[in-house]
């Protein structure tokens, strides 16, 4: 080691606490950066697991094909695994007790999609031979006679036909019951063959049934020897690298094979950081990239911050050097030296950091996770090489950049001007020069302090830097943590009741009432639902509807968009109670000739089109106008115009059950005398929907049950509804802890360094004191500093912060849309904050050397 190094050395162990608070900085630092990218990677492996856990994992899936296409496809060499499935059919189920599930639903697995599809064996094995079945546990329960291992099941099963008019349509698992306004069943099975199967075991109702499907799922063994030319199966493939190119291959080894159809699995490749939707990828790389880089300014600030310190203190140190022939490069070199030594303690300490404390956060937070996602899938610790080399090359880079520019001027500090400590003042009487206005509005301490932070320009800008750098992470980290919070909203659905009964039109008020009089329901709300037609002319077009019809026109009817009308009918007494909440009059909309209605004014939709969340103003229309509502009229075949209905007001303000979330529709809510108006001579069909909520859903679930007649269907939404607020609420805490640290860290960056930048004033102090200037005119003083510091990094920091904070929302708006709004309330805080921040380090600082002897001071040395 040479005598340069070891000399840094020993001015690192005798400035303990500088060389402290610098290590500290920089295990802040790179802790931060292994906490965010170690919580990305366990986040998507979370994501990943729990997709896999409920759609089973595959990449790809080829359907329709046949045993010599599955040779073909198993023998592509970028292809791990090929899994077989078959969706054998429907069966009538007689022996049913729920009305929406009259059938069962076969589908068909090979011994490798047994396994690699989310099949929970509850008791007895797998199917081994074709004619071997699993049931669900749903199946048992909602059998109306018991069904146990090594029964037998004589079914036929076939395919789900509706016709509505001259089209013939086959029905899947995701299409729910048919029924006509009777309440009957207007489907049919048709080209049915007869089967017999042994039951050989029970599994837990799989997670793909969807809730409203109008089948219980068996699980049927595929035998691969009795495939044939002519079978027509699907294949789902696990790639052995999942890449973007997996569209392409995909699709051209279809080509290649004849195969029409190609499947994929949106989600789980999603979570690889693959998508045919580039406006998500877009999203997400540039949202990590401008996150990442506001860790970095933070960290550089905080690091350069404690260098540049140190180089000012080692001024006259270096000097020394200098006159006993140290040249430019050993001078430069200390200083990278000194930077090394501490990133290689540093480092290691701020990874292990990071990863106790997501660690620690995972453990506290997994039980909500899980509720949230309802998976018994948690967060887990994933730790990558890339992940800890990332964090590593970030550091090495960060620590490189803040001990350049100290490195730099280390290397020009001359003897004379190192001994005479004039490296950072550099004076001339116009640039200390002042306005009288100052001294005559502030008095002679605002001068003087003026005058010190126009002496000491490097430090005075140092501390300003530090200033901005802790406003931009602040207003930056606050602002994308409200968005992302937004985003998860708009991307939840909007659920804010517990039960919903559905009915037909051929239900009444009378039948629904005596449901939300059961014990268990705490609260209700009845609501008709009546659905007809509006073309709107463009330009009363929202703004993204505007964009989709330049883009397409042939969107356009006659140069008008199509849209639904859904409108809400409430009683009159519900009505009133309405008006009130809403803040508007009630009889201007029951005592109206013209029937008159309330738009929710803001919608929040996925558009297919853009594939991005929507939330933005349903119409660019305005009170008074007119919507012309129509009607399909069978004998023309077409929408025919019935009737028209005034905009009375747009508001935001809804009832339980009312929301506007639909694509391309109107949400209008009309009072039961105005709906009377409007459809007095149209024949309706009028759907009827009872909200409530409960104490104990589960329970008053089974008193509806019990209440129910005709029709009726109870949806149980409590879970979606929790795991809905839990996702919001754990986003919350993660963001607000981001915001947390980043708060901390700024403010402990702002006192390091006013409280050095004072501490290297000493001898200034000591001379003021020594010419009398008084407690109170020291402080006051202080006062301006503080004042002058903090608006000078307003001006610069509020500035660039807007500007950053327009990036993330250029980069968020890629897949949510919604109005730009600045975060007005964080940027007064900020303000707020900044001055009391300021004056409160400054405070403290001089505190700490106001009661040294004024000759201790005076002869006070910055070695």
């Amino acid at each position: 080691m040479n005598i340069m190094n070891k000399l840094t050395l020993r001015n690192l162990k005798e400035n303990k606490r500088r060389t402290l608070v610098t290590i500290i900085g920089v295990i802040i630092s790179v802790s931060m950066l292994t906490a965010v990218a170690t919580l990305g990677v366990s986040f998507i492996d979370l994501l990943k697991r729990d997709s896999m856990a409920r759609d089973g994992e595959w990449h790809a899936q080829f359907i329709g094909v046949n045993s010599e296409q599955v040779k073909e496809i198993k023998e592509d060499k970028k292809i791990e695994k090929v899994i077989l499935s078959n969706d054998l059919g429907y069966a009538d189920w007689k022996g049913s007790k729920s009305e929406y599930k009259p059938y069962l639903f076969f589908r068909q697995y090979d011994e490798q999609g047994l396994t690699q599809f989310p099949i929970t064996l509850k008791e007895g094995t797998y199917p081994k031979a074709s004619n071997e079945i699993i049931i669900s546990d749903e199946m048992v329960k909602n059998a109306k006679r018991e069904y146990v291992i090594g029964d037998e099941l004589k079914v036929s099963i076939g395919e789900r036909h509706f016709k509505l008019e001259e089209e013939d349509s086959i029905l899947t698992q995701t299409d729910p019951l048919q029924r006509n306004e009777a309440g009957e069943n207007v489907e049919e099975i048709q080209r049915v063959k007869s089967y017999t199967f042994k039951i050989v075991g029970i599994m837990e109702s799989p997670s793909w049934e969807p809730t409203w499907s109008p089948g219980y799922t068996i699980v049927n063994y595929m035998d691969k020897s009795e495939l044939t030319s002519n079978s027509s199966i699907n294949a789902s493939v696990v790639m052995k690298k999942v890449k973007q190119s997996i569209y392409e291959d995909s699709e051209s080894l279809a080509k290649k094979l004849n195969i029409e159809k190609v499947n994929y699995n949106s989600e789980l490749l999603r979570y690889y950081g693959v998508s045919s939707n580039d406006n998500l990828l877009l999203t997400m790389y540039s949202l990590l990239g401008i996150i990442i880089l506001v860790i970095i300014i933070g960290s550089v600030a905080l690091i350069y911050n404690a260098f540049a310190i140190s180089v000012s203190e080692r001024a006259r140190h270096l000097g020394m050097l200098s006159s006993v022939g140290a040249t430019k490069k050993q001078k430069r070199n200390s200083v990278f030296f000194e930077g090394a030594v501490i990133g290689g303690i540093s480092i290691p300490l701020g990874i292990i950091a990071g990863l106790v404390g997501i660690g620690i956060t995972f453990s506290f937070i997994n039980k909500y996770f899980q509720e949230a996602l309802n998976t018994a899938e948690g967060l887990n610790v994933v730790v990558t090489p890339f992940s800890i080399l990332f964090s590593i090359l970030i550091s090495l880079v960060t620590i490189f950049i803040s001990t350049y520019l100290p490195a730099r001027k280390a290397s020009k500090i001359s003897a004379i001007d190192a001994i005479r400590q004039t490296q950072d003042i550099k004076l001339s009487g116009k640039k200390v020069k002042t306005s009288k206005l100052v001294r005559k509005l502030f008095g002679i301490e605002a001068e003087i302090g003026l005058k010190n932070l126009k002496r000491n320009k490097r430090r005075y800008q140092t501390t300003v830097f530090s200033l901005v750098i802790s406003i931009l992470l602040f207003l930056t980290v606050s602002f994308f943590s409200d968005n992302m919070k937004k985003s998860v909203e708009l991307s939840q659905e909007n659920i804010d009741y517990d039960i919903a009964v559905s009915a037909g039109s051929n239900s009444t008020e009378e039948e629904l009432l005596p449901l939300a009089n059961a014990p268990s329901i705490t609260q209700s709300n009845l609501i008709k639902n009546i659905y007809v037609t509006t073309f709107l002319a463009k330009d009363v077009l929202s703004e993204n509807n505007k964009k989709s019809v330049e883009k397409d026109n042939t969107m356009l009817d006659d140069g008008k968009l199509s849209f639904n009308v859904n409108f809400f009918i409430l009683s009159d007494s519900s009505f009133k109670d309405y008006a009130k909440a809403a803040g508007f009059n009630s009889n201007e909309y029951l005592n109206s000739d013209v029937p008159k209605g309330i738009v929710l004014e803001t919608a929040s939709y996925f558009d297919p089109y853009a594939e991005k969340f929507i939330e933005e103003k349903v119409l660019d229309a305005k009170p008074g106008d007119s919507i012309d509502l129509y009607m399909y009229r069978e004998d023309s075949g077409k929408e025919e115009f019935f009737n028209k209905i005034q905009i009375g007001l747009f508001t935001d303000e809804t009832l339980m059950g009312i929301s506007s979330n639909n694509y391309r529709t109107i949400t209008m809510i009309i009072s039961n005398e105005v709906a009377e108006k409007l459809f007095e001579d149209e024949t309706i069909n009028m759907d009827y929907n009872l909200y409530l909520n409960s104490d104990n859903p589960e329970k008053a679930q089974e008193e509806l049950e019990d209440l129910k007649t005709g029709s009726m269907y109870i949806y149980n939404v409590e879970m979606d509804r929790k795991q809905s607020e839990q996702m919001i609420m754990i986003m919350s805490v993660f963001m607000y802890g981001f915001i947390s640290l980043i708060s901390l860290i700024s403010i402990a960056n702002i006192f390091n360094t006013i409280s050095t930048s004072i501490s290297l004033r000493k001898r200034e102090f000591a001379m003021l004191r020594s010419v009398g200037m008084t407690p109170t005119g020291f402080n006051k003083m202080i006062y301006f500093e503080s004042i002058f510091y903090g608006i000078k990094a307003l001006m610069y920091g509020i500035p660039i912060s807007i500007g950053v904070i327009a990036a993330l929302y250029w980069s968020i708006s890629n897949t949510f849309e919604y109005g730009f709004e600045l975060p007005w309330l964080s940027i007064l805080f900020v303000v707020i904050a900044i001055f009391i921040i300021v004056a409160a380090a400054m405070l403290y600082s001089v505190s700490k050397i106001k009661k040294e002897n004024i000759i201790d001071g005076l002869k006070q040395e910055n070695i």
